[in-house]
């Protein structure tokens, strides 16, 4: 596998208050987004947010399992595991 694409959970809340990371549990990362789950719209926002985290074009982040789910697996290329897991202690990856 190639040395800079990382897969790790997200536990995604749509319709919050304010879009943001809320930290690492259990080794799940939990977001927030303002956005509604209707017509990706949450996932377009889960999407910006990891790419604005990570400083990476929004091409560079995916989603490859959950789409329709709260729970997802999002695949990010362009970054190191141990750059990922710097920024969010915890993090399985």
């Amino acid at each position: 596998m190639n040395p800079s694409v990382v897969r790790f959970a997200v536990r995604l809340s749509p319709r919050s208050a304010a879009t943001r990371v809320d930290g690492v549990a259990d080794g799940v990362l939990k977001i927030r987004v303002a956005a509604p789950a209707v017509e990706g719209a949450a996932n377009t926002a889960l999407i910006r947010l990891l790419a604005d985290e990570l400083g990476l074009a929004a091409r560079d982040v995916r989603i490859v399992a959950g789409a329709r789910t709260r729970q997802k697996l999002v695949m990010i290329e362009g970054v190191a595991a141990p750059a990922v897991i710097a920024r969010w202690p915890g993090l399985r990856v």
